[in-house]
């Protein structure tokens, strides 16, 4: 077994965890948004939100490859 094999393997079962528990993977995304919002004193607000939105959308394609 090759390491493209083994990192097929990893990426199929990444795609069945975020099939199984995308809703915990979303609020994970929003509660990190939200961690750096704080953090930076919402100076950024536009930019973070622009952020967890697409990471979102990346999980969703990933999750939806499977």
């Amino acid at each position: 077994m090759g390491i493209g094999d083994r990192f097929d393997e990893l990426k199929d079962k990444a795609k069945d965890a975020l099939g199984q528990h995308g809703d915990k993977a979303d609020q994970g995304v929003d509660k990190a948004g939200q961690f750096i919002d704080e953090r930076t004193g919402g100076r950024h607000s536009e930019h973070v939100q622009q952020g967890t939105d697409k990471a979102k959308e990346g999980l969703d394609r990933f999750a939806e490859d499977r």
